[in-house]
Order: structure tokens, then sequence, then C-alpha cells
């Protein structure tokens, strides 16, 4: 059956199974996106979809623009890359049982997957697959992406981490990094599969997702969102999909639509048992090290009582209402997904330009759905 056609049973089911208040209940978001489109309007973004989940609810999805433009109009199955908010996957597939679970868990030794690599500074502290999920190697912050975008191969970049000496034992420091994530690919390869195969098998398959992984993936998507960079105050130029992150695709390599994002929020709300636990979302969210320097991000330092890293996701105290939350930005992107347990909502917005209007407008929703909806 047509995805769209069963997406839409599935909606219409729900919608005669609740009360009729139950739209109204988040009445607000109409007049959000009205406000959101309008400030796009004011700055010439090509293009955006985003999606608000609740519970066992249908979802609600709004467009913008189109995908270059003389493109064909933004919807909810248009497929945007989405950057780092990859890692959120990468953390789920390692929480899952899988077939190579003997060798890929939280607590294996980096030196395990990759002997090839010494990354080891500290001898009583060995580095750990979760200290690379989880943005706490001790590494330099962001150590080596200008040798992605840079497109050295991804075993040369790996080489010259093994220089580096790091700024604290791993799991001590918050040091967020995308190119250590290429140890996870290099290890796949190694055991004739790939990254790209495992995530289909284990993530995406179960949750009937279209999400794909790659360039070629992308650029072969049946409606795909065209990435834009600024060349002056509000105007955007198309620019080509670049292969750089793609190379580290645990860090920054999948690809989905919003229709994707809303089966993904509600696989966090735990509506897929059976794909993603209550215990994998509760590990993942754990909050871990500290990341102050979030405290001080725009349009969320007003809102922000705590900020910390778990293991693929932030996580924030909101408005005193725990927030687990992601970004991603690559050229030509912006992407955020962030979903809160206590409210039972979700919330996905992909855009093709390379904008911080998805910093103010994300602050601005969990500001306004914290505020109507909590009890």
């Amino acid at each position: 059956m047509n995805r769209t056609i069963t997406s839409f049973i599935f909606a219409l089911s729900l919608y005669f199974m609740l009360p009729s208040f139950a739209w109204a209940e988040m009445s607000w978001v109409n007049d959000f996106a009205n406000d959101v489109r309008q400030e796009a309007r004011d700055r010439n973004i090509p293009g955006f979809v985003f999606v608000v989940v609740e519970k066992g609810k249908p979802a609600k999805f709004y467009t913008f623009g189109r995908t270059e433009k003389r493109g064909e109009a933004i919807n909810s199955d248009t497929v945007f890359r989405l950057a780092s908010v990859s890692k959120t996957f990468t953390a789920a597939l390692i929480s899952a049982e899988n077939p190579i679970a003997s060798t890929i868990s939280w607590q294996t030794p980096v030196s395990a997957l990759t002997p090839e690599y010494n990354f080891d500074k500290y001898p009583d502290k060995p580095l750990l697959l979760r200290h690379i999920i989880g943005q706490s190697t001790g590494f330099m912050p962001n150590a080596y992406d200008n040798l992605i975008e840079a497109n050295y191969k991804r075993q040369r970049v790996l080489t010259e981490f093994t220089k580096l000496e790091p700024l604290c034992q791993p799991g001590y420091c918050y040091t967020y990094q995308n190119a250590l994530f290429g140890v996870i690919e290099e290890h796949l390869q190694q055991r004739d599969t790939s990254y790209s195969q495992l995530m289909q098998m284990r993530i995406f398959k179960p949750l009937n997702m279209s999400a794909s992984i790659g360039k070629e993936a992308l650029q072969k998507s049946e409606s795909w969102a065209k990435p834009h960079a600024a060349i002056a105050r509000n105007r955007w130029a198309k620019v080509r999909v670049k292969d750089d992150y793609y190379r580290f695709s645990p860090a920054a390599g999948i690809n989905a639509s919003a229709s994707d994002m809303e089966i993904w929020l509600r696989a966090m709300l735990l509506e897929y048992p059976d794909v993603i636990t209550a215990d994998m979302v509760t590990e993942m969210t754990l909050p871990r090290v500290q990341t102050k320097n979030e405290l001080n991000r725009r349009a969320w330092r007003g809102h922000l009582k705590s900020a910390h890293y778990g293991l693929g996701w932030r996580v924030y105290n909101f408005d005193n209402v725990q927030l687990n939350y992601h970004g991603g930005w690559v050229q030509g992107y912006r992407a955020d997904v962030s979903f809160s347990p206590e409210l039972g909502i979700g919330y996905a917005f992909l855009m093709n330009a390379e904008s911080n209007l998805i910093n103010e407008v994300t602050a601005e929703f969990w500001a306004k759905a914290i505020r109507y909806q909590t009890p």
C-alpha cells in the first residue's frame, strides 16, 4: 500500500478514537507556524518543513517554500540532510541488540574496534565507544573537521588523531567530535558490512522509515531539497552537495523526510517499543557530561537551567522540563530534533538553508509548548 495512504488511514483511525478536543489542545501551533512562515519570507529562506508529534495522536506537518528556486513545493516526504542529527540514530544503533553485539557495545574499547589506530593516551583509562558517542573523548573539540571538509580520506584523518594529545581523560570533559565517528565505519567495513547496511536492517526497516544514507541516496530521492548557502544578508544561492561528511556517516550521513522524523520522534516517545525500548531511551538521554557553553545559546539562554550531553543526545533542563535535543548543520542544510517525555511531545525542523532562524524557532516552540501543555 502507498505510504501516504497508509499514513492517512493511521491518522484517520486515531482521529476517530480521540475526543473532539484533541486537536484543540495544541491549536497554538497553527499560529506559531504562520509566524515562522512569515519570518521565513522576510529572510527569503528557500524552504523548510517541520513536524509536531503528540504521543498517540496524529502528527501535524507544516511546510514552506520549494526544493530550489524553480523546484517543486516542499512536502512531508521531501528529503533533507540531517547532518549531526544522524548521531541520535547512531546512538540507537549501538543501544539496540544487533548482529554484531559481541563486538560493538558502549563499553567496547576503541582499540578493539580499530587496533590499527592508537588513540589511548592514558593506560588506566582506555577510550571506549561510549566516549565517542557521548562526546567525551577528551580530544580538542571538532578536531580535524577541517580535514574532513578538505576531503581527506577517512584513514588519513584518523591517523592524525593518533598524534593528538587530549585535553582530559576520556569521560571527564565535553569535547564534541565528528571525525572519531569514522572508527565505527572502519570497523564495520572490516567485518564485510557497513553502517548503512546495519542501520537499514536494525533501525530504518523495523520502523518502516524511508530514510537513507549517503550522497547518492539523497540525489536519487523522488523529492529532495537542494542545499542553499548565504551569499549576502537574506540572499541564498544553491550549492552542490558535498561528499565530505558523508564519508563519516555515523556522525552526519543520514537523509530523511519530515515523515521519517515523525516516526523517529514516535520511537523516542516509546510508540515502537519492539525497536526502541524505554531502557534504550533512558540510557541515551542520561546526562553525562556538562556542556556549559550551551547555556549561552542565543534565543535559548533565558530558558536553559542546565545542559549536558548524554549518548547521541543533548539533555537540557528547559524551563524546568527535560528536553532531549540535537541539531545538525552541513553546507546548505540545518536540522533540529527534540522531544520531551514529560509532555509526550516531539518536534523536528528541516531546512535547506544555513539560517539561524532554526535556533530561534526551536527555542520558541518549546517555550510555548511548556507554557501551554504543562498541567
